[in-house]
């Protein structure tokens, strides 16, 4: 696979499955934004917590203590890009249930949720 740095493929979900597994409210989900605070404060989804890629060195020694490596980990940005990268880091981490959100908040915003605005 092209982008494959870790050797690992990148398990994703669509934006649409996304909304049925929000819609359950699934206690063990992590939920993970990595887009900057300024893109967050213009659009968001609840229950996500925002760990900025460009903010990494900050938080990075310390996300095993925010996080649980085994519970189901699903990773949004703006389209896809900076989440799957942060999928790979986590999976390099030994997170074991990682999932890239597949067109990021920009999809979800234009296939699910049209009160979230388009940036």
């Amino acid at each position: 696979m092209t982008g494959q740095s870790f050797g690992q493929p990148l398990a994703q979900i669509s934006v649409e499955e996304l909304a049925q597994r929000l819609s359950k409210a699934e206690p063990d989900l992590q939920l993970l934004d990595v887009r900057e605070p300024q893109e967050v404060a213009i659009a968001s989804i609840e229950g996500f917590v925002n760990f900025p890629l460009s903010e990494f060195a900050g938080w990075a020694n310390e996300i095993h203590t925010c996080l649980n490596p085994h519970a189901e980990t699903l990773v949004i940005c703006h389209h896809g890009i900076r989440s799957a990268q942060m999928c790979q880091w986590l999976m390099a981490q030994g997170f074991t249930n990682v999932k890239n959100i597949a067109g990021g908040i920009d999809a979800y915003s234009t296939l699910v949720d049209p009160s979230i605005p388009v940036y």
